[in-house]
């Protein structure tokens, strides 16, 4: 090989070298500023893009409705996540109280709410409901009305009076002057709806919408309205919350036409 083709081949690889160690340097300075393609570590992609986990407190009456709930609204709202954590309305007051982590809450009832205004947002009515008689499977104690659960023959089990569906009942069971003698109190509904489904007990007092879902494990005996009280279901974004623009969307989605089908079908009432 001649000595002229040889220099010249050293110039072109030399030239090359250098235009490669230009390119990896400029790459390396861009470390700290956005590309100007908008493709660099700055501009965020798709997967990237920011996502709301919302924690939601939740009255244990709720537990199907919220469950569908759920869903519809992670349908329509991509990206957020809403996980549920369901228990009695005084449970959950406690919980917040105590700090633990969560977004938003909605009770049973207006009292356990009111007494929560230091950490929650402006609450509002969802949904309301009303209680029944669950009586044992075929109602072998033959319970038409509320002044047979205080036949000493049937064993009845009542929330606790602390939990609104157990306030509910001692409020309806005292304006009637109707004494029952519960063979246990429990922390929540659904404890009462399990002890009747499991033959543990023959009667409770329950919301409507959560014996509609034991199906022939129990039968519902209807109250009338004129002895019957109210429950409401009040929702508040809590001020503890890391997502709160979120959670104050999922608070007001509650409301919306969509939402309240999905209530409404599951046998709660207009707010």
């Amino acid at each position: 090989m001649s000595p002229t083709l040889t220099r010249r081949r050293t110039v072109a690889a030399a030239a090359l070298s250098a235009a490669l160690l230009a390119g990896l340097t400029a790459c390396g300075s861009g470390d700290d500023k956005p590309a100007a393609s908008g493709t660099g570590p700055s501009a965020p992609s798709a997967s990237a893009a920011p996502q709301a986990n919302l924690t939601v407190l939740a009255a244990s009456s709720l537990t199907d409705v919220f469950k569908a709930a759920g869903e519809a609204y992670q349908k329509s709202h991509p990206g957020t996540k809403v996980t549920f954590s369901f228990a009695g309305s005084q449970e959950l007051a406690a919980q917040v109280k105590q700090g633990a982590p969560a977004d938003a809450l909605v009770t049973a009832d207006t009292k356990t709410m009111d007494g929560l205004k230091a950490e929650t947002g402006d609450p509002k009515i969802i949904a309301k409901n009303r209680l029944v008689i669950a009586a044992g499977k075929g109602n072998p104690f033959k319970i038409d009305e509320l002044k047979d659960l205080a036949d000493t023959k049937v064993k009845v089990v009542l929330a606790a009076p602390e939990v609104p569906v157990g306030r509910y009942s001692k409020q309806i069971l005292d304006a009637q002057k109707i004494e029952v003698k519960p063979v246990s109190q429990e922390p929540n509904v659904r404890a009462v709806l399990s002890k009747v489904e499991l033959g543990e007990a023959d009667a409770g007092l329950v919301y409507k919408t959560d014996s509609a879902k034991s199906g022939d494990k129990v039968v519902t005996v209807e109250i009338p309205d004129d002895q019957n009280a109210v429950a409401s279901y009040p929702a508040a974004t809590l001020k503890q919350s890391k997502n709160a623009e979120a959670a104050a969307a999922f608070v007001a989605w509650l409301s919306t036409p969509e939402a309240q089908k999905i209530l409404q079908d599951a046998g709660f009432q207009r707010p």
